[in-house]
């Protein structure tokens, strides 16, 4: 197909939308969408034409190239699942601002199904994903072979770009003949938080079942006793295809078949290769899952693997539920990809996220408690001012002296502050009180808890926020890796300058830059802010 530099065109940056570009300069953008439906297209892949290099598209489509490659007239080949193939002279692009690429969907020519259903024998769609699981380590590498590539993790809350860190990595790996986990090291070539985008320290703190500031609502997904691109490579089933890797693949070679439910969809296309769409379901008492195979109508080589979890007891906060028509709240979601390189199937990219709930301090509490020695009385500050109903309904306090429960006598309210005054028979036994509290204080000022405790509930302030109650939000988790090279009957380097697995990413680990490593960049998603 010859190039279609028609289909490029630079969009201006209105008024209502501003983009944000780390090191401009250095990068030229672009956008894929889908010339029918005008949404983005994730995860295609930018190749360019002749080296062994390119770029994964982010979820919005976007992606960035180095500007020396415009500088050099290169051609970008993009392609994506059941699209038409586009080359793309990168020297027609915009050097500022956002390319938009149009990719076309490919339609199945009639006199195509008919010589394919002449020549090809029908099988059942659970019977195409027995060949494919059968033909594995036929159709990927059992020989050592290396992929270097951008990784990232990353949280999505309420649709930004939250804790971004990224990295350059290089993995090698033994062979699919081999365990992953024991047999594979990875090098870390460059590593960065990006301070570009938001970071939110709660959001970044690990899951703790224990105070349950940051859990995965009812469900536990394992760490299988690794760091975050160990974690990532693990649910990669097929490449992990003989161990348990998530549910409820689990053994994709002994219990994927059994586990799922098939049903083939209509065929699709890469490039000039026809593919099987095969869609599967799992369903039980409380969970669903939904995943699409595609897979090789030559080789029953599994080129795309994509597999969500849904918690059918939990509601998806979107009115029109999720991407598979379930109302459902989304577990975790795994996409896996692969390619054909010297006529074995290497990982393109691997995206995995998860949904986790996160617990955020109070909006409205008591900021301090206060002993008043003049007025003989306790002075309760809010952080902001109460709803006056609630804040005067004596039962919602509780102050605790002795082990017994106080009587309040009245309660006077001055903006943000509750004046509460304890019921005594007489003046005399409300000053001894307040003096034994008064001379029980300890160093740091505070009083004996076992002596006086004060509690408040069920006030409110004006937006209806309950008083010490915290809020929960639900964000996403991204883990991903996008390769940008792959390296055939290749081995690791021999020294231990590789990445330890048993510890995080981003933090004491050697990091060593291979010689080409000018030749390798990020592909920092793009900044978008509504004004």
């Amino acid at each position: 197909m010859g190039l279609r530099t028609l289909l490029v065109f630079f969009v201006l940056i209105g008024l209502s939308i501003s983009v944000v570009w780390a090191q401009q300069s250095e990068f030229i953008y672009g956008k894929i969408i889908d010339a029918e439906t005008k949404e983005p297209v994730s995860f295609a892949t930018i190749r360019i034409q002749n080296k062994a290099i390119g770029v994964i598209s982010n979820d919005d489509g976007g992606f960035a190239i180095p500007f020396e490659f415009k500088e050099i007239g290169e051609i970008l080949e993009i392609t994506s699942m059941g699209f038409m193939e586009q080359k793309i002279l990168i020297s027609e692009f915009a050097s500022d601002g956002v390319n938009i690429i149009m990719l076309y969907p490919r339609t199945i020519e009639l006199q195509e199904v008919i010589v394919t259903n002449r020549k090809k024998k029908q099988l059942s769609a659970k019977r195409i994903v027995k060949n494919a699981i059968e033909a594995i380590l036929e159709n990927y590498p059992v020989n050592s072979f290396s992929t270097v590539g951008y990784y990232r993790d990353y949280q999505k809350k309420q649709n930004q770009y939250i804790n971004l860190n990224e990295a350059i990595l290089g993995v090698f790996d033994e062979g699919f003949d081999e365990y992953d986990n024991e047999s594979t090291s990875v090098r870390i070539y460059d590593y960065r938080e990006n301070i570009d985008f938001e970071r939110d320290t709660i959001a970044e703190k690990p899951y703790n079942y224990t105070s349950g500031v940051k859990v995965i609502d009812k469900a536990f997904l394992r760490n299988y006793g690794g760091n975050e691109f160990t974690i990532l490579r693990i649910h990669d089933a097929l490449r992990n295809y003989d161990i348990d890797s998530y549910s409820f693949v689990h053994r994709l070679k002994y219990d994927f078949i059994k586990n799922h439910s098939f049903s083939k969809g209509p065929d699709t296309y890469l490039t000039n290769e026809s593919l099987y769409v095969i869609r599967f379901r799992k369903e039980d008492m409380r969970y669903l899952a939904y995943g699409t195979l595609y897979i090789s109508q030559r080789d029953f080589a599994i080129h795309k693997m994509e597999y969500a979890l849904y918690d059918k007891l939990k509601m998806t906060p979107s009115i029109n539920g999720n991407k598979n028509g379930t109302t459902g709240r989304l577990i975790f979601e795994v996409s896996t990809e692969y390619q054909r390189v010297d006529y074995k199937m290497f990982l393109n990219y691997i995206s995995f996220n998860n949904s986790f709930k996160l617990r955020e301090p109070p909006k409205f509490k008591v900021e301090d408690m206060l002993m008043d020695l003049k007025r003989l009385c306790f002075v309760v500050e809010f952080n902001k001012e109460p709803e006056k109903q609630s804040a005067l309904i004596k039962n919602n306090y509780s102050l605790i002296y002795k082990g017994k429960k106080l009587k309040l006598k009245e309660i006077i309210m001055k903006k943000n502050q509750a004046y509460i005054y304890p019921n005594f028979s007489n003046v005399d036994e409300r000053l001894s009180f307040f003096k034994e509290l008064n001379t029980s204080r300890n160093k740091d000022n505070m009083i004996d808890a076992e002596l006086f405790s004060f509690d408040a509930r069920n006030i409110v302030d004006e937006e209806g926020n309950e008083i010490n109650v915290p809020t929960y939000i639900y964000l996403n988790q991204f883990r991903e890796f996008f390769v940008q090279q792959v390296k055939p009957n290749t081995t690791g380097p021999l020294d231990n300058l590789y990445m330890k697995k048993d510890k995080p990413i981003f933090k004491n680990q050697p990091i060593v830059k291979p010689d080409d490593f000018s030749e390798l960049w990020m592909n920092t998603p793009l900044k978008t802010i509504d004004n």
